[in-house]
């Protein structure tokens, strides 16, 4: 048995070891883009404070927001800090990949799958970033393996730990349900070779699920309009862009992609499981993509693994040395990705936004009494919170602001409906204003563009990516 025992601790080791060292090389070299700055303003928030957030905006992510905010108790807000949740979970999720290939494929697809996925772009993206991607990820893989398990030795204890895994599931990322579709043909299809009631505890462990999540699902469709405003319905054409996508790079994906047919063909039945586990969210997200705004590739990262598995067994057709060769060639096309997201973690990377240059710029040359607008203000860029991040206190008095985000319970701050009043006494304003702009003061829009106009003279414009810092004297 001793034997048996060793191989299989290597077979979820080595992966799990591979994508802790590759998701933790430059964790905190890419600043922290807006969503990422969402995630710090909803942890630094007091548990009352998070509740009202989740009536208002984000109510789907806030048991994610909710557990960020214990983790910053804890361990700060660095940069590090923020996304080592996200990469110590895609490390777990390359270990337990090997482990479930291990389980459906044999030990040498599981060993390949969990280094290849080790490898992505996509891998370092999701497992650096403040999002609870990566801990969905975790969970879908997770709760699959456990449902393997349960059909194959079923026990009333590992019934249990696939209900709690798929009510974690739920609660880290709503979409990632979308996976049970999987599990229940799997279910169906596991009855020729055992019990027959297996469907019928299958349901049963979803049941917890289903009363915890109910509420949270309601109050998230009343805000699909606040929260998706800005997702186009999906085409036909999104599809083929998918897995360059979620893998962060066109040629990797195209090689994912490619070696999974190759694995699937070679399967045959076996690639039932981790073939509908790719399938059918895709397919489920798209349809529904093309009725209401919803498709977002970033949505569809758990199902990734999944593809790695059949990707694996193709692999496992060949000896082990040019199998890892085939592994190693697809990190090394991913090479270009990999130090590019560890530059910035917009998507398309030309949108690029630099609050940290902008706080720079700010931090060198406030002084006492200096005032700060930003414009525009209700804008997924998060002009406030990039400055808030990096200065914290130091940051100049937000003039315009009546209400902060937290205490509104949203995202945004509420804006003084008076400018030229809330102005007055501000002898400097620093204006933050979105894009590359020769005359910020021109980009200002409403009352508060014209009571800058009025009273305020450009002294000197700082460019910077995604942004422009203007210093005003009156």
């Amino acid at each position: 048995m001793g034997g048996p025992d060793r191989t299989g601790q290597l077979i979820w080791i080595a992966p799990t070891l591979a994508t802790l060292a590759v998701v933790l090389t430059g964790i905190d070299h890419a600043q922290p883009w807006r969503d990422e700055l969402a995630t710090w303003s909803a942890a630094s928030r007091s548990p009352g404070e998070l509740v009202r957030l989740a009536g208002t905006i984000d109510a789907a992510t806030s048991p994610y927001y909710l557990f960020m905010h214990a983790w910053v108790a804890v361990f700060g807000d660095s940069v590090t800090a923020l996304r080592l949740p996200a990469a110590l979970a895609m490390a777990a999720t390359a270990g337990l990949t090997a482990l479930l290939g291990q389980r459906l494929l044999g030990a040498r697809a599981g060993l390949l799958a969990g280094l290849l996925l080790a490898v992505l772009p996509g891998t370092s993206r999701y497992g650096q970033e403040a999002r609870p991607y990566a801990l969905a990820t975790l969970l879908a893989v997770l709760a699959t393996l456990l449902l393997v398990e349960a059909t194959a030795r079923p026990r009333w204890t590992r019934w249990a730990g696939y209900a709690a895994a798929v009510a974690a599931l739920g609660l880290t990322h709503l979409v990632a349900l979308t996976l049970l579709a999987a599990h229940a043909v799997a279910v169906l299809a596991s009855r020729r070779t055992g019990p027959p009631n297996r469907p019928l505890r299958w349901a049963l462990a979803l049941l917890p699920t289903v009363l915890l999540l109910t509420p949270l699902v309601l109050l998230a469709r009343e805000q699909r309009s606040r929260q998706l405003g800005w997702v186009a319905t999906a085409r036909p054409d999104d599809l083929a862009a998918l897995a360059g996508g979620v893998a962060q790079s066109g040629v990797v994906g195209g090689v994912l992609v490619g070696l999974a047919a190759l694995g699937a063909a070679r399967l045959g039945r076996r690639a039932l499981l981790p073939g509908l586990a790719v399938l059918l969210p895709v397919l489920l997200l798209f349809a529904a993509g093309l009725v209401v705004p919803l498709w977002v590739p970033r949505y569809l990262v758990f199902v990734v693994p999944f593809g790695c598995l059949l990707a694996g067994a193709a692999l496992a057709t060949v000896p082990l040395p040019p199998a890892l060769a085939v592994v190693a060639l697809t990190g090394l096309l991913g090479l270009p990705d990999q130090a590019a997201l560890r530059r910035t973690h917009e998507w398309p990377r030309s949108a690029t936004v630099d609050y940290r240059g902008a706080a720079r710029i700010v931090a060198d040359g406030q002084r006492p009494g200096d005032a700060v607008v930003y414009s525009p203000r209700q804008s997924w860029l998060f002009l406030d919170l990039g400055l808030a991040y990096h200065l914290g206190d130091r940051r100049p008095r937000d003039v315009l602001a009546t209400e902060d985000q937290a205490h509104r319970g949203d995202l945004w701050a509420a804006e003084c409906a008076r400018p030229a009043g809330c102005l007055a006494g501000a002898e400097r304003v620093w204006l933050v204003v979105a894009g590359r702009r020769d005359d910020p003061l021109a980009a200002v829009a409403g009352p508060k563009g014209d009571a800058l106009r009025a009273d305020y003279t450009v002294v000197r414009v700082w460019p910077r990516p995604g942004l422009t810092v203007a210093l005003l004297t009156r």
